[in-house]
């Protein structure tokens, strides 16, 4: 006679009773691996269940309801709307209920039910995701990111031995659980990155970026509650996957738009971000990440997957195969492009609705003067700064302390492997020889984007920005008047290296154009092994 485990009993048990609450809720049930989720038409209710798993141990009653109260916090920062409670499960295991009388069976996370097709990935399936999804999106975690809580430095989260040993962990897990998937070189890419990337994960931690986020925002976290766009579902049961470097937390976002055939929406999601939050810096060590965050996801589907499916299916489905984020794990890998590309133009020119097109095409990262001379005053994009031209945030001091800024931030990201755009108005060729220096020095090509549009043209537009309220941009006519008697004409050595954008713009062909260009005198070889962002 064989006797199962105590904790298989005790599972048996609790779901016995979970399924009697199930039908005198009426609710449908659904199971993870750690919990039974009861739906009814407005409401759902997440029970713990009690297993011991590699990452979590919740036997005891204690245990489930500590990490009920966890999930209720963490998730109540992003979405208070949703998360409206831990209950009581009451009464006896043949008759369970909902905060009534008798002994606490257990508990549960009480929750508003969304509808059907408000998670992202589903709107993404559906051909339903918009643009200002996107920007709302990265205007909410910009705004949560920066103001978490900031992980000690001695506390042991986030550094680089557990950056490593979380990479070579998923390296692990995937060797053994799809024959297929070759880790000799994975492992060694490891262990090279790993040597090459410590001092700057150590400097990140150092800085205050590791601090307590979400840990898990892929698609399917992600969700419209009645036009607000958030996350919910962030991790409670393991510390060390939510303390973590705000760019990880980005990552997983961004890559999985990247992975689901949207590059377009990814790139427009970390421009957001990276305009709302100012950590230009984590583009040192986002490519890391992005990495780390595909490698996830082929081993979740390689678990939950049967093997003869894990080839057959497409991206066009819930959600990509294990092999797509195997290929999306290479593609961030080997994926560096450096490049750099300033724009020259009168305000109103449309620089940056041209740059914003081409960052979503070309997958670059995109540093506005608009917006750093912003913040380096102190203020928001989109506040609003009563300096006239040539005075206050405008005079050629403070213009030469946001140049010497973006180029700063510019090194920085071609060096990590980044195809890198400045959007600013570059009206002195001073400031234009510089960024190319800057080029030359790192080897890579290095163009220049005009913009041009008919006077009338730049007035409207300047007039309709104002009116708006919304842009970072403080250009007026006076502003427009003070960039014509300014501006220096591109000398014959920068024509030769400009890409006229055209009226209107022809934003393929412009990306085109760009991916090709190699132009920056006769240094622009790249040598293969530099870049390790």
């Amino acid at each position: 006679m064989s006797h199962a485990p105590a904790h298989s009993t005790a599972l048996a048990q609790a779901g016995a009773w979970v399924e009697r609450l199930r039908e005198s809720l009426h609710a449908r049930g659904v199971q993870t691996h750690i919990s039974w989720v009861l739906l009814t038409d407005d409401f759902a209710w997440k029970i713990k269940k009690p297993v011991r798993l590699g990452f979590l141990d919740c036997r005891s009653r204690h245990a489930r309801e500590h990490l009920c109260e966890e999930e209720l916090r963490l998730n109540r920062r992003l979405a208070p709307e949703l998360y409206l409670g831990v209950a009581r499960i009451t009464g006896t295991p043949e008759q369970p209920g909902l905060d009534g009388a008798g002994p606490v069976l257990d508990h549960a996370v009480t929750m508003r039910r969304f509808p059907d097709g408000a998670l992202l990935s589903e709107r993404l399936a559906a051909g339903r995701l918009q643009a200002t999804d996107i920007d709302q999106l990265a205007r909410r975690l910009a705004e949560f990111h920066r103001q978490a809580p900031v992980a000690a430095v001695d506390a042991g989260l986030g550094t680089p031995e557990r950056v490593a040993g979380d990479l070579r962990a998923v390296v692990r897990r995937l060797a053994g659980s799809d024959p297929g998937f070759d880790a000799a070189p994975w492992r060694e890419w490891v262990e090279q990155h790993a040597s090459r990337m410590a001092a700057t994960w150590a400097r990140r931690l150092r800085e205050g970026f590791v601090r307590e986020v979400h840990g898990d925002l892929h698609l399917a976290n992600l969700v419209d509650l009645d036009g607000d766009i958030t996350a919910f579902d962030a991790i409670e049961f393991d510390p060390a996957l939510r303390w973590i470097d705000v760019a990880s937390d980005i990552a997983f976002a961004v890559m999985d738009l990247h992975a689901h055939g949207r590059p377009d929406l990814a790139m427009r999601l970390l421009d957001g971000w990276l305009s709302g939050t100012g950590d230009h810096g984590a583009v040192t060590v986002l490519r890391s990440y992005l990495v780390y965050r595909a490698l996830v996801r082929a081993l979740v589907r390689n678990l939950t997957v049967a093997p003869d499916r894990r080839t057959s299916e497409s991206s066009t489905g819930a959600a990509p195969s294990a092999r797509q984020y195997l290929d999306e794990a290479c593609r961030w890998r080997d994926g560096a492009d450096p490049r750099l590309l300033i724009t020259e133009g009168l305000p109103g020119s449309g620089k940056t609705w041209v740059t914003t097109q081409l960052l979503e095409r070309c997958g670059a990262i995109r540093l506005r003067s608009d917006v750093e001379r912003k913040r380096l005053h102190g203020l928001a994009p989109a506040d609003r700064s009563p300096s006239p031209p040539g005075q206050g945030l405008y005079t050629d001091t403070a213009t030469a302390r946001v140049y010497e800024h973006l180029e700063h931030l510019a090194r920085d990201a071609l060096q990590a492997g980044w195809p890198v755009i400045i959007d600013a108005s570059f009206a002195q060729a001073a400031a234009r020889r510089r960024m190319r220096a800057l080029a030359r020095s790192l080897q890579v090509p290095f163009a220049i984007l005009r913009c041009e549009a008919p006077d009338a043209e730049l007035r409207r537009r300047l007039q309709w920005r104002q009116t708006q309220g919304t842009d970072a941009s403080d250009a007026d006519a006076a502003v427009l008047a003070h960039a014509r008697r300014t501006r220096e004409p591109l000398a014959p050595d920068e024509q030769a290296v400009a890409l006229d954008a055209g009226s209107p713009p022809d934003v393929e062909e412009l990306a085109r154009r760009w991916r090709a260009h190699q132009g920056n005198d006769d240094e622009h070889e790249l040598p293969s092994d530099r870049h390790h962002g």
